[in-house]
């Protein structure tokens, strides 16, 4: 059963406003680099998220984790 959000009267708490370029735009995920094939070992969990992620987008999950390694390291240098 799903916890039930309660709504209170009042005030709204200090609000955070977060950066509106932290993720990629499209024409930065639409371009194809050189690939290399690599063997690596993933907890069972996060493959099983990535695959789940993956089916409720009509993607492959597979495209998903090369695509978070990428932005990660764009972000990096």
């Amino acid at each position: 059963m799903k916890k039930k959000t309660k709504y209170t009267k009042g005030p709204i708490k200090e609000i955070k406003v977060l950066k509106r370029d932290f993720l990629p735009s499209p024409d930065q995920l639409a371009f194809k680099e050189d690939q290399v094939k690599v063997t690596m070992f993933l907890s069972k969990n996060s493959v099983e998220f990535f695959k789940k992620q993956a089916k409720k987008h009509d993607t492959q999950y597979q495209k998903m984790i090369r695509n978070l390694l990428d932005f990660y390291v764009m972000n990096q240098k």
